[in-house]
C-alpha cells in the first residue's frame, strides 16, 4: 500500500528558476574574459597551455550551460505536467462528489 506523494509546485518552479538565474550570471562572466594574448604571458609555452585550457574550458562551460538548460525546461515541464493533472483530477473529483439532483444532502 502506497501513502500517496504530494508535489510541491512552488518548490518545482523555484529550482527551475534558481537553474536559469545560474546561467544568467553564467552569461556574464565569459572565459573569454580571463583568455589573453600569448605575448602577455611572457613565455610562449605557457601563454599556448592558457590559450588551450581556454578553449577547452569554453567548451565545458557551453556543454554545462546546455545542460543546465534542459534541466531547468524539464522542471518547468513538470511543473505544467503536475499542475494539469491535479487540475483535471480535481474537475472529475468534483463532478463526481455533486449531486445530478441538486445539492449535496450530507453538505449541511
Amino acid at each position: 500500500m502506497t501513502d500517496g506523494f504530494y508535489v510541491d509546485f512552488a518548490a518545482l518552479q523555484q529550482a527551475a528558476e534558481g537553474v536559469t538565474d545560474v546561467l544568467g550570471a553564467m552569461a556574464t562572466k565569459q572565459v573569454s574574459d580571463i583568455d589573453a594574448p600569448r605575448a602577455a604571458f611572457g613565455h610562449d609555452a605557457l601563454g599556448d597551455k592558457v590559450a588551450d585550457f581556454c578553449d577547452r574550458w569554453n567548451i565545458g562551460v557551453g556543454h554545462l550551460a546546455s545542460d543546465a538548460q534542459e534541466v531547468a525546461d524539464r522542471l518547468n515541464a513538470s511543473v505544467d505536467a503536475y499542475q494539469h493533472v491535479d487540475t483535471v483530477v480535481a474537475g472529475k473529483f468534483a463532478s463526481v462528489v455533486q449531486s445530478p439532483t441538486g445539492p449535496d444532502p450530507a453538505a449541511q
